[in-house]
């Protein structure tokens, strides 16, 4: 399995901050100065991000990246 793009990461903090932003339950210890943004990439960073990335080549094949 290869890693994550600096695409698929935005991808994924972005989804994942709007979620929070309208009043998804964060997943990591917040304090005060919270942000939706910085919880989001605290989730990514220590791996509890429920969310998947697929990838689809031309030969039809998926690759399914979890993190």
């Amino acid at each position: 399995m290869t890693g994550m793009t600096r695409f698929e990461r935005a991808r994924l903090v972005s989804a994942r901050s709007l979620q929070l932003a309208f009043g998804a339950p964060p997943l990591v210890k917040a304090t005060k100065e919270s942000t939706a943004y910085t919880l989001a990439k605290a989730e990514l960073e220590s791996g509890v991000l429920p969310l998947v990335v697929l990838r689809k080549y031309p030969d039809g094949t998926v690759e399914r990246l979890s993190f």
